[in-house]
């Protein structure tokens, strides 16, 4: 059983997306982001660095994995997945994209939104140089797409990784409407039946409580 700490952000649905792809049993426990639960030091003792997701294997000495595209990595290692291959240079390209995203798309994406929406005061210079670099980033994957489905042919987890952020492209204030193979490769992946189950944690009851209204501001503030 895997037990896994999350929060309904792009990081944290990466890791309930591939579970569900995997069909691997799995237990859900929420954190309360707004109320700092994940700096708590029950919490730091799973994950130092205080963010989600987090997962533990229970069936492997309750061992411990942070950072969600080392999880990613951990259970496509973990089932044999073909959404992690294993020829070296398929498995090299999708290692590539996936660090793409942990890199560049994520990071880059989290600070348009802290500039764009949360910052206490609006800074020109810092909204062009995080927009214009999530638009650059887009603009890659465009072209990458261009005669492909998925980023690296076949579906895995580098998509799996980057679709969470494209999904909220707007929150960053950045249109896709002139990137048509994004669109298609989004619109393509939402019509999984894993990814649509994978967004749906950590639940409508979490989501619609007090506490994860404030959760979901937080998230869109500093991009977790």
């Amino acid at each position: 059983m895997i037990e896994l700490y999350t929060a309904a952000t792009p990081n944290g649905h990466k890791v309930s997306i591939m579970l569900e792809e995997l069909a691997l049993p799995y237990e859900v426990r929420a954190i309360r982001l707004p109320d700092n639960e994940q700096k708590e030091p029950w919490y730091t003792a799973l994950n130092p660095n205080g963010r989600i997701p987090t997962i533990v294997d229970r069936d492997n000495g309750d061992f411990t994995v942070f950072e969600s595209g080392a999880i990613l990595i951990y259970l496509a290692e973990k089932t044999g997945s073909a959404l992690l291959p294993q020829d070296p240079k398929k498995r090299s390209q999708v290692l590539q994209w996936l660090m793409f995203q942990m890199a560049g798309v994520g990071p880059m994406q989290g600070q348009a939104h802290v500039f764009v929406r949360y910052a206490p005061e609006r800074i020109e210079y810092a909204i062009a140089r995080y927009t214009e670099e999530v638009k650059r980033l887009y603009t890659i994957l465009d072209h990458r797409l261009e005669g492909r489905d998925y980023l690296c042919d076949e579906y895995s987890i580098a998509d799996i990784a980057t679709w969470p952020w494209v999904r909220i492209h707007f929150w960053a204030d950045v249109s896709i409407d002139d990137l048509p193979n994004l669109q298609r490769w989004r619109d393509r992946i939402r019509e999984r039946p894993a990814v649509e189950r994978g967004i749906q944690v950590p639940g409508k009851d979490a989501q619609d409580d007090e506490s994860q209204r404030k959760w979901l501001e937080k998230f869109r503030r500093d991009g977790r």
